[in-house]
């Protein structure tokens, strides 16, 4: 099938099919990437509940992981955070 031509994409990029966010990976934009310490996470789901993204992920009542591929780095989760379980680093910094 051709992709479609300029003038069959509808204007100002809109989502004309339900649910499909997964399907675009837009953590690649990200300044800042959260780390969650396990240690000190008391599992209140806190950063689950703020997340924009839906990128923290949740396991039989448990955060599981960080979806680093829908993170945008917006660091609502570490804000939220009342243990300072979560804190940040640069990407930069992650990727030297």
């Amino acid at each position: 099938m051709p992709e479609p031509s300029w003038k069959e994409i509808p204007t100002g990029g809109l989502i004309v099919k339900p649910g499909n966010a997964d399907n675009y990976k837009t953590g690649g934009w990200r300044t800042y990437r959260p780390i969650r310490d396990p240690n000190k996470c008391t599992n209140c789901l806190l950063c689950f509940i703020y997340c924009p993204d839906s990128a923290i992920k949740v396991k039989d009542g448990k955060i599981s992981h960080i979806d680093y591929d829908h993170c945008k780095g917006c660091l609502i989760c570490e804000k939220e955070c009342p243990v300072k379980a979560i804190s940040h680093k640069s990407e930069t910094e992650i990727k030297e």
